[in-house]
């Protein structure tokens, strides 16, 4: 086994690199030191430990098995689609999974860590499955979903303030544009990532890019300077449900009445964090709450179906009116 510190992140810089393209040993060895450095400051790696690197890749018994040709100038993957993910942990790594997760069962009862607890225990039950049969969980999933690959390089160009230049290509566009991009945060909304920041191209703030197939690609513009915004993040999405935020939009006080005990529903798990309720025994069925309207809350609402009636305000009863007038046009005979 090589060199066990930081091998998690080297093994992850080399399975990036033998899949986007041909490295030379020396390129290879200063691409990974540059790598390193971003998460380890002034620490590298010798040629040895490279070297050793290399072998557990190719390892059948006890590496990864990748399709990496030996005795040859030019290092990459034989075959594109193989990556180091698809392979079963390397005994060192699964140490690591359970020691994280014993150290975890220290905090349990800790609200902080109950996300990273709940991702380990998926993790664990993935791993130990050998078929259906022993499957223990089963959680909302996207298995079509691909945008989790731009996640963590999104989530540390954040940290580090670089700038890229997007690629971007929208369903209805016939070409690619390219735009200069200051991303700031990062957004999940309906098992889809979604980043913000500004779109310094078109000189507009607040501009979200999806983390699907629509982002081509963005590349590290190293000579422009990053433009810090100073937008309060947390009010902001507080102020809508679900991602677009109409030009000129307005907070708006939004009542519903819930029908067949809906409200109930409702209040264990909210569409508007901030929601508050009636105190008057005859308004038990309704909530408030105020934000703005959109498409998504649109559809949020509509979810519910027959239990829910709005009551306020009159331009929100007049869209969802619409919206069902044409949904009633598909099934007349």
């Amino acid at each position: 086994m090589s060199n066990s510190k930081h091998a998690h992140i080297r093994y992850n810089i080399l399975d990036y690199c033998f899949r986007k393209r041909a490295y030379s040993f020396d390129r290879l060895h200063e691409v990974l030191n540059r790598q390193i450095s971003t998460f380890y400051p002034n620490e590298s790696i010798s040629v040895r430990t490279l070297r050793e690197d290399l072998k557990v890749f190719r390892n059948k018994e006890n590496g990864f098995g990748a399709p990496l040709p030996d005795k040859v100038r030019i290092l990459k993957y034989d075959d594109p689609n193989f990556s180091i993910a698809q392979r079963p942990l390397l005994e060192y790594e699964q140490y690591l999974i359970d020691a994280a997760q014993q150290l975890l069962e220290r905090f349990e009862n800790h609200p902080k860590y109950d996300k990273l607890a709940e991702a380990l225990i998926k993790f664990q039950d993935e791993e130990e499955q050998d078929d259906d049969t022993s499957r223990i969980l089963y959680y909302d999933h996207n298995e079509e979903y691909k945008g989790i690959k731009y996640l963590k390089p999104l989530y540390l160009a954040i940290k580090k303030k670089q700038v890229f230049l997007v690629t971007y290509k929208g369903f209805k566009d016939e070409l690619p544009s390219q735009f200069e991009f200051h991303p700031q945060v990062l957004k999940q909304y309906n098992r889809r990532w979604f980043v913000f920041g500004l779109n310094k191209s078109k000189e507009i703030e607040k501009w979200s890019i999806p983390l699907d197939e629509r982002l081509i690609d963005f590349q590290i513009k190293e000579d422009v300077e990053y433009s810090q915004m100073k937008t309060d993040w947390d009010s902001f999405f507080r102020s809508m449900v679900g991602i677009v935020r109409p030009p000129n939009a307005e907070i708006e006080r939004i009542i519903l009445r819930f029908h067949n005990g809906r409200e109930d529903y409702f209040k264990t798990k909210p569409f508007q964090p901030d929601f508050e309720e009636f105190f008057e025994d005859d308004k038990q069925d309704q909530v408030w709450f105020e934000t703005i309207i959109n498409k998504e809350l649109v559809q949020q609402i509509l979810s519910y179906g027959q239990d829910v009636e709005i009551l306020e305000p009159e331009r929100l009863k007049e869209e969802v009116r619409r919206q069902v007038n044409v949904m009633q046009q598909y099934y007349n005979d």
